[in-house]
Order: C-alpha cells, then structure tokens, then sequence
C-alpha cells in the first residue's frame, strides 16, 4: 500500500466530489487511485486523475441530516446522498471505523445492488486501504463516502424467484437465466428480473462462506475472459462486486460472513443475468505476460473499469485472470 500520501492527497481532491455524475452514472475516482496505489503506482495517481477530473461534479447539496431516529426514512433515497455521507463522517469521528462497519453493514447488505453495486465495490477499496495502513482522516472520509453512498443507492432485489443451479460457481453462472427484455439501464434491468439460480444455500460456516466467496470470485473473473463481451463495462461487476465483498469480511464479525456470501452471489449472478451474451467466445491464453505487464497495460489504457478489473484480475492471479484483464483492455475505449 503507498506511503507516500499519494493516496491521501488524491482522495481529499476527491471529497469535493459527488459520488454521481448525471444522477446516475458513478464516480468511479476514487476506487480507481485506491487500485493503482494497491498496486505500486502511487506515481501515476495524480496523473490519471487530472485525466478523469473533467467527469466529476461538485459534492451535493444536503437535504436535513440523518439522524439514529430516522434513518430508515431516509435509506434508499438519493437525493440524501449528502446528508448520508454527513451522518457517516460523523459517526466515524466518534467510533472506531470497525465497530461502524459491523453496525452498518448488515442494515446495508439487502440492498447493495443500487448504483449497479458501485457503492458495496467503493466500500470494499475503502476497507482494504484501511485494513493494510493507518487510518488516515482522508482514508476515514472515503469510508464515509462509501457508505453514505451505499445508503443513498440502497436497492434490494426482490421477486426473483429461485431455480436450480449447480454445485460449483462457475457452473451456477452458467445456469444463470438471460434476462428477456435488454431494454434499458442498470435499474430498469434489474426491475425485470424474475429468477436466480440458487448457489452455496447450505453454506453456515465462516470459513466455508469465505472458500465459496474466492471461488465466486475467481469463477466471475475467469468468465470475463469468455463473455465480457456482452458488455464490457457492465460486466465487469459480476466479479468486482464480489471481491469487494470479499475484501471486507476481515474487518467483519465472522456472523456476518455468510450472509455476505449470499448477497456477493445475488450481485455477481443478477449482473450476469442482466448482460451475459448470446453465446461466449473462446479463451484465448495470456502467453508469458507478467502481472506487472498487465497492469501496466491497465493503467495505459485508463479505463476506469479496467483498472478496477485488472485489480481484481491480480487478486485471483492465475492464467484466465490475466486473460480476463486482457479482454477487458481490448473490449473496453480507453481514457482520453
């Protein structure tokens, strides 16, 4: 992790930021410095930043506070996003940041598919730079950030009835039923889906639920490499959403670890659900490329949701990863 407070000064030309743009499309800053500080170019930070900086818009404006009283009221409702991101920068300012995050986040959990999961996958880089350095009042503010975020997208699923699915998470993606009707934006997707496969129902171990969270993860990445094309951005966070989860089960009581398992798994099957194409292509080998090559390829091609997945691609860190971060360089239009 940098320390050299590169990190720290990005994140802090960020919080004058909203977490939106356009009132819907997400600002994905703030995830992508953390990526690149993670993985040793803390250099390059400022520089990719000045490029992304003409899509960010200025912090909303608040509406009233949340307060411990209300806040049911005002959960799911974006127009409170800053009147979310308020409330959690004071609650962090006055508890330590796991006791908030073990309060908050299974309140939060049912609906971490507003926002298209960007929210639970900006948490999830917030809790990792926390967990591997200090905890840094700009780092602390990103969590707010994060959360309050979380909280102004809040959006469960519902009326997706369960069908069969398969043993492995590979399989269960592959029974994963189409949606019908592409028509439409994230929300409007979502709102049209009727079914998931059921996967990893059983599980009630801790230590089980985070050996099926990695395998929901590496099997998300690895089929990047084979269907990212039937959206290359959207698709991204069928494995990026669970490795934010995944990210943040250290920082959690291990009661909360299954439940976890079981939203990770409703996020990555809904997006696949939402986007998979007609038929996959072949896999196509990385060849000798290092993990330090493909990052690099990352970084040069700028893309947001490249980088994110190249992040998680490394994480996984095996031959169809890498080939997945591949993929998305060639499927995805570069930062300009």
């Amino acid at each position: 992790m940098d320390t050299t407070g590169t990190l720290d000064e990005a994140l802090q030309r960020l919080h004058i930021s909203g977490p939106e743009r356009f009132g819907r499309l997400s600002n994905h800053a703030p995830m992508a410095v953390e990526a690149l500080a993670a993985n040793g170019q803390a250099s390059a930070v400022h520089r990719w930043l000045d490029l992304y900086a003409p899509r960010l818009e200025d912090f909303p404006t608040g509406v009233e506070p949340v307060t411990d009283a209300d806040w049911a009221c005002a959960l799911g409702d974006p127009r409170r996003a800053a009147d979310w991101i308020g409330y959690f920068g004071h609650e962090l300012a006055g508890r330590p940041w796991r006791d908030v995050l073990a309060r908050w986040w299974p309140r939060l959990l049912p609906g971490m598919y507003g926002g298209a999961a960007h929210p639970v996958i900006r948490v999830g880089h917030a809790v990792r730079t926390l967990l591997a350095g200090e905890s840094t009042g700009p780092r602390l503010t990103e969590l707010a950030h994060g959360l309050g975020y979380w909280a102004a997208r809040h959006r469960p699923v519902t009326g997706a009835a369960p069908v069969p699915g398969a043993g492995s998470a590979a399989a269960a993606l592959d029974a994963v039923p189409p949606l019908a009707e592409r028509e439409g934006g994230f929300p409007d997707r979502l709102g049209r889906l009727r079914s998931l496969p059921v996967w990893a129902a059983t599980v009630s171990e801790p230590a089980e639920a985070h050996r099926r969270l990695t395998e929901l993860v590496r099997a998300a990445t690895h089929r990047y490499a084979t269907h990212g094309h039937g959206e290359a951005t959207m698709l991204v966070h069928a494995a990026t959403a669970p490795n934010a989860v995944l990210r943040v089960l250290p920082a959690l009581p291990h009661t909360l670890w299954v439940p976890s398992l079981q939203a990770a798994w409703t996020a990555s099957a809904a997006v696949t659900a939402l986007y998979a194409p007609d038929a996959p292509v072949a896999y196509v080998p990385p060849g000798t490329v290092t993990r330090e090559e493909v990052f690099a390829q990352a970084l040069a091609h700028g893309d947001e949701h490249v980088i994110k997945l190249t992040d998680t691609a490394l994480d996984v860190g095996d031959e169809q990863a890498l080939a997945a971060a591949l993929r998305a360089v060639q499927l995805s239009e570069p930062l300009r």
